[in-house]
């Protein structure tokens, strides 16, 4: 079997956010393909406990603590050397060590870099012969200029310099790799016009979903009260862009459909809600989970999934596992970008407060409509299988003895 450096910023297990449930399918993925050599980062605690899991898929491992006092550290290093704090928060020297030492002993038929922040760990240490996926999911430095965009100054200018910074290290590493994979075709053609000198090898793949897992044929108890019309949002609550699509959906739409539906709730489910956040369950008509253990209950017996997302990049997960629950979807223009148009698919637009209010009492006046297209097209374009076997022939190589 060949040999894979695989490198990635958080570690690849549980499957709970985004970025994880991506990078835990490629683990699982290639692991079964080749002999893994994985080099991460732990920066939750309770995620040590997982550890195991993630090393008995691999060859050999190094798994880096990386506890919040090192990340400050490391943003604030940046910031007094000119870098971009992102490339700070996960420098280590143990890590680089470890990257050095399995690259002059295993001598790795190919790289892959899950997020832009790794490249930094491999950047001219390899032969030319070896390729080297930069798969940078989305162009992170355009979230960090979106952000800049909406806040006041001085957190618009670090943010702004976060965004410059990071271009120019994801320009240089796209340059010096192999290829970069981006998660929708949207972001690989934002990523060409930012760095047109290595767009001929910009590509882009598509996410999966675990259509057996998010399925419409298992029953579940139902975890809302009698009586109550439910639009669900799942996701980790701890992330910026979240908080804002639950708060702006709070503060814009709620009020607005409780006058015309007493009985509705917007439940908003995921793991580490922010004192911001939990600061909204005490508004009349909203839930605020925290973590469950299954978000598909929440799923199955809500009249839709609403994501009100103001900022947003990539593919969503959360958009593709409610259609594939056959849930209908309530969602900006932001939200749904990156999902192929499929037709029939029940997943309503709504980018302005008054649309929004408008569409959710639509789908709260009945019975829950059958997503059915919307599971269709899960299951037509994103399998994780097919979509991986297209990550890996960007490195297919022949074999060679060492």
């Amino acid at each position: 079997m060949k040999k894979l450096l695989y490198l990635v910023h958080r570690l690849p297990y549980p499957p709970n956010k985004g970025d994880k449930i991506s990078s835990n399918n490629m683990l699982n993925f290639f692991s079964e393909r080749w002999r893994v050599h994985l080099g991460t980062f732990v920066d939750d605690p309770d995620d040590w406990q997982y550890a195991d899991v993630v090393r008995d898929k691999c060859e050999d491992s190094c798994i880096v603590d990386l506890p919040a006092s090192r990340r400050i550290i490391g943003s604030v290093r940046g910031m007094l050397t000119g870098r971009a704090l992102s490339l700070s928060y996960y420098n280590s020297a143990e890590l680089q060590r470890w990257v050095k030492a399995t690259i002059e002993r295993e001598c790795p038929d190919a790289v892959l870099i899950f997020s832009g922040a790794m490249a930094q760990f491999v950047h001219g240490m390899l032969p030319a012969h070896v390729p080297v996926l930069f798969d940078a999911e989305d162009v992170d430095s355009e979230k960090w200029r979106s952000y800049a965009s909406a806040k006041p100054w001085p957190l618009s200018w670090l943010y702004r310099r976060e965004a410059d910074r990071l271009l120019a290290y994801e320009r240089a590493m796209a340059a010096a790799t192999t290829a970069s994979v981006f998660v929708s075709k949207e972001e690989a053609e934002l990523f060409k016009q930012l760095a047109p000198e290595s767009a001929h090898k910009v590509v882009f793949r598509t996410q999966g979903v675990d259509s057996g897992y998010f399925s419409p044929e298992h029953v579940f108890d139902s975890p809302y009260e009698p009586g109550q019309k439910v639009l669900v949002f799942t996701g980790a609550m701890d992330y910026r862009p979240n908080i804002e699509a639950v708060t702006w959906f709070c503060e814009h739409v709620l009020a607005r459909v409780r006058e015309a539906e007493p009985d509705f709730l917007f439940c908003i489910v995921g793991m580490k809600p922010t004192p911001e956040v939990q600061k909204l369950g005490e508004l009349p008509g909203v839930r605020v989970t925290g973590g469950v253990p299954d978000v598909r209950p929440y799923l199955a017996h809500a009249l839709a999934a609403c994501l009100p997302l103001q900022l947003a990049r990539g593919i969503q997960n959360k958009a593709l596992e409610a259609m594939a629950m056959c849930l209908p979807v309530l969602a900006t223009t932001d939200a749904l970008v990156g999902i192929i148009e499929h037709p029939g698919v029940l997943n309503v637009v709504a980018d302005e407060a008054q649309a929004m209010v408008a569409a959710a009492l639509r789908l709260l006046g009945g019975p829950r409509q059958q997503n059915i297209e919307g599971r269709n097209c899960v299951l037509a374009h994103y399998n994780w299988d097919s979509n991986l076997r297209q990550l890996e022939s960007f490195l297919d190589v022949p074999e060679v003895v060492h």
